[in-house]
């Protein structure tokens, strides 16, 4: 497998072997069950598609109903797809867990950011705030001019304005396996990652 589903418990440190504090993020990675195998006969191309978390019957629509039961697998509550391992025999109902992993090594985790709702300029685009004098007035927090007048008598698309912030795929690489624990299924990456407890993750080898 190239990768796991799993899910954010939280933040932690741990100290290395030179007693220096290293801030460290809880993952819990699988166990992944696979749930469909695509092909290049049938799907035009070639993965595994893995299954995270269990999910109750009734709250299934029912083509995703259908697909579970054409696969013998119980429900789960997120899928996504990774790359074939060339070689490999991956078989429908196979079980991938945390063991996957080697301390030392480097992984990337995608997820949801968390969303802070509609925010301003200064928080959503990190801008500076304008003077509090000199006729200013009451716009401290105000972006300021956006564009120009009669011409182009428009403005820019991407101009940066205040609006809706976060809740978007966020991915970070390049983090160290600082500890796998087999026992619990859980995986110890140094840094942070994107999203809030208990949400859904992508961790790529």
């Amino acid at each position: 497998m190239r990768g796991l589903l799993g899910k954010k418990v939280g933040m932690t440190r741990i100290f290395d072997h030179d007693g220096n504090a290293v801030p460290v993020t809880v993952l819990q990675a699988g166990p992944c069950t696979v749930t469909q195998l695509k092909t290049m006969n049938n799907d035009g191309y070639e993965a595994v598609q893995v299954g995270y978390g269990e999910r109750k019957e009734k709250h299934l629509k029912k083509p995703l109903k259908g697909h579970f039961d054409a696969s013998g697998v119980v429900p789960k509550r997120v899928l996504a797809e990774f790359d074939i391992v060339p070689g490999f025999d991956y078989k429908v109902g196979q079980s991938f867990h945390v063991g996957l992993f080697k301390e030392g090594e480097y992984v990337s985790v995608s997820g949801f950011s968390k969303g802070k709702g509609f925010t301003g300029v200064i928080k959503r685009h990190n801008f500076s705030r304008q003077k509090k004098t000199h006729g200013t007035g009451h716009t401290e927090r105000a972006p300021g001019s956006i564009g120009q007048a009669s011409d182009p008598s428009r403005v820019f698309p991407g101009m940066r304005m205040a609006g809706r912030h976060g809740n978007l795929k966020v991915t970070v690489e390049n983090l160290k396996v600082m500890k796998v624990d087999k026992n619990n299924n859980q995986l110890l990456v140094r840094g942070s990652v994107p999203g809030a407890k208990n949400g859904a993750l992508i961790i790529r080898k």
